[in-house]
């Protein structure tokens, strides 16, 4: 698995630098309706990975939030699950909290994940059952078991449309940039976990996944359930990731009218 790793870090690394030449700049934003917005950085990041991964893996499948997608991936075994540019509008607005996002997903497990911050030159990088890094050293998520000295990194976005109303005053939060991104910062210990309000795609999370899951953490739908990856909707249900050890009690307290914890 690790020349995996390392073809998709490789991969994140040249999408990123083609990212990184439209920051700053005053690029055209296109909406693609209720999926958000899109710029040339997106579709530019997009082409690099897609370049670079399927001509060394033409056996996997590839889903891509920008990319049509194709029921011949659900037939592999091993799919790449890619968001080119997660954080568009923080991208856009200069904000430095969006990744490159390059997940493997095997037999609907995400097993493998590399999420590259351009700006900030954080690599964070994971395989299942082998560990996770960051910038080539190993991180591991926080020891934290408390629920009440916890800090949660949640949407910016979420947070400033009031759908966070009830966990705010109640649990620690800190509103932060992309979903992939938080899922790096938990896996390296910054943080004990996010979470989101609304659903999110395979794309958004399966790399997030992956990393935080090699760093120890867990990561469930609000029912406690795994995902399942490369599947034919890719949208899922909201996310809680976490070290682990406070998992069970923020799930219940997200669950709990007006998010008190139990």
């Amino acid at each position: 698995m690790q020349h995996i790793l390392e073809a998709a870090i490789d991969a994140a690394h040249a999408a990123g630098r083609a990212v990184r030449g439209f920051y700053g700049r005053d690029i055209r934003v296109d909406q693609k309706g209720d999926a958000g917005p899109v710029t040339e950085a997106d579709l530019a990041s997009n082409n690099c990975i897609r370049d670079i991964l399927l001509p060394a893996f033409p056996d996997y499948g590839w889903l891509s939030e920008e990319t049509v997608d194709g029921a011949d991936r659900l037939a592999r075994s091993r799919v790449w699950i890619i968001d080119p540019l997660d954080g568009t509008w923080e991208f856009t607005t200069g904000v430095p909290e969006f990744v490159v996002s390059v997940g493997l997903s095997i037999d609907g497990v995400a097993r493998l994940g590399v999420l590259y911050n351009p700006v900030t030159e954080e690599t964070f990088s994971g395989i299942q059952g082998e560990g996770a890094w960051l910038n080539g050293t190993r991180v591991h998520v926080s020891s934290e078991q408390s629920l009440t000295a916890s800090t949660f990194c949640v949407s910016r976005s979420e947070s400033s449309k009031g759908l966070l109303k009830g966990q705010e005053g109640v649990l620690r939060l800190q509103p932060r940039g992309s979903v992939a991104y938080k899922c790096g910062l938990v896996a390296a210990g910054r943080y004990e976990g996010v979470f989101t309000h609304h659903p999110r795609h395979e794309w958004d999370i399966c790399a997030g996944v992956a990393v935080l899951e090699a760093a120890g953490g867990r990561a469930t739908d609000r029912q406690g359930q795994p995902y399942r990856f490369n599947q034919a909707n890719p949208l899922k249900t909201p996310l809680i990731a976490t070290n682990a050890h406070v998992h069970e009690d923020l799930r219940r307290a997200l669950n709990t009218p007006h998010g008190n914890p139990p």
